[in-house]
């Protein structure tokens, strides 16, 4: 009895541990499963993230960087030169110049695409990505990376029906694309169960659409191509050159000042409030700043047109008021921002701190959003005009003088953190804003038009 009862216990011994071994084996397999779709989504942001980066080789303006505008550095140059000729009445030669800044990005995009296919896991493992994500974002980058000639191509399309004043149609585009990556996104993870590939693939279908449509209505809708005027391809490249490159090293200021900036609000803290603060204000700011972007840029393409027509005085009534329009605008925008401050940032947080910080920095953004909005319609005005080396000068003065200086000054030494920060940043944009308003009233970008 005692032999069969031993035995008998040793049996019921062995089952309990093959229970708990299956047990712990559906554990590890849910946890596996659970960790799999943390690291699918992780893979996705830090892959976007990449592409971005690369996207952003072909950017010109802060916009770009700040608020995700996709145009380009060849695009700037392309827009002064093809709103001049077109005030100037002569849309064959902004077709020409079209067809130039198309060749260009797409030579570059296809040699960037090849790059990215071809090279996509050494790339991942330069950045030293976690070994979890190295798969699913390999996949990731080599097909949206592979296909990222089309981000270098419908910034082309899409400034050519904007500059002859068809801005509906690449809006709609635009909104399009997005709603058909939104709807396929859903389909490929959810119903056919596609995981990253159907992420990317749906990423390059819709920008694929988007590309088709803006090509289609500039083919449609404008006719240039039939005007008898041309110029020396030479000639309209080097003046594209002479536009983009200057921007394109604004850009790069721009993004090196920020940096240091960011950096200095890290030493503030250990726990990173000043730079999440910073962040969150951003977040509320950038609603004020979309509308002064959008005066920005609509009034470049409508000074190109006046410029290229010799109409100097309205240019600088139509300059003068487009900045007004965004100062009054902005202004509204941000004082109400400052005073429902309280209410808002309840949307990311609930910390007291926290809320009593980033309210104070709205009220400072205040002053930042009028010099910012000045800022943008003039210095977007000069480089249409020509004139766009001066913004580049005041940018590495102000940028590093009152930006990263002022960040340093303010914030860490008088110990006013992230209120000394923003401070600076208002200053620095203030600063920048006077001087391209003086520069504009000097009217010393009569004499930078490109058209003869």
């Amino acid at each position: 009895m005692r032999g069969e009862t031993r035995v008998g216990l040793e049996k019921r011994l062995a089952q309990k541990m093959i229970l708990v071994d299956e047990s712990h084996s559906r554990m590890v397999k849910e946890q596996m499963d659970k960790n799999k779709k943390i690291y699918f989504f992780c893979g996705i942001q830090v892959i976007i993230y990449l592409i971005f980066l690369l996207v952003l080789l072909f950017c010109w303006n802060r916009q770009s960087l700040e608020i995700g505008s996709k145009t380009y550095v060849i695009s700037s140059g392309m827009v002064a030169v093809m709103t001049q000729n077109i005030g100037a009445g002569r849309p064959g030669v902004a077709y020409q110049a079209r067809q130039l800044g198309l060749a260009f990005n797409a030579v570059v995009g296809i040699l960037m695409s090849a790059f990215l296919a071809l090279c996509s896991g050494s790339i991942l493992r330069v950045v030293s990505i976690a070994p979890a994500l190295l798969e699913p974002a390999e996949t990731y980058l080599r097909i949206v990376g592979g296909a990222c000639f089309l981000n270098a191509l419908i910034p082309i399309f899409a400034s050519y029906l904007r500059v002859f004043g068809y801005t509906k149609q690449s809006l709609f585009a635009s909104i399009v694309g997005n709603v058909i990556n939104f709807i396929l996104n859903a389909v490929f993870l959810f119903v056919m169960h596609w995981g990253v590939m159907g992420v990317a693939t749906a990423t390059v279908i819709s920008r694929i659409v988007n590309l088709i449509m803006v090509a289609a209505m500039g083919a449609v809708l404008i006719k240039a191509k039939q005007s008898p005027e041309r110029m020396p391809s030479r000639q309209i490249l080097g003046q594209i050159i002479k536009i983009g490159f200057p921007s394109a090293c604004e850009t790069a200021l721009y993004n090196v000042a920020m940096t240091l900036v960011v950096r200095f609000m890290n030493q503030m803290d250990t726990n990173g409030m000043n730079v999440t603060a910073r962040s969150y204000t951003m977040q509320i700011a950038n609603f004020s700043y979309c509308i002064g972007a959008a005066l920005a840029q609509a009034n470049a393409i409508m000074a190109g047109w006046r410029i290229g027509a010799k109409e100097f005085e309205e240019c600088d009534r139509g300059t003068r008021k487009a900045a007004l329009y965004g100062v009054i605008t902005s202004a509204c925008f941000s004082i109400t921002f400052a005073l429902t401050g309280r209410y808002l940032v309840h949307i990311f947080t609930d910390d007291p701190q926290m809320i009593s910080l980033v309210v104070k920095l709205l009220i400072v953004d205040v002053f930042l959003e009028f010099g910012r909005v000045t800022n943008l319609v003039y210095g977007q005005a000069l480089k249409t005009s020509g004139d766009a080396v001066f913004p580049v000068i005041m940018g590495a003065i102000f940028m590093y003088l009152c930006a990263v200086g002022g960040t340093y000054f303010f914030g860490i030494r008088l110990g006013l953190l992230a209120v000394g920060a923003y401070i600076a940043l208002a200053s620095d944009e203030c600063a920048r804003a006077v001087g391209m308003m003086l520069r504009w009233r000097s009217g010393k970008w009569k004499n930078k038009r490109l058209v003869e």
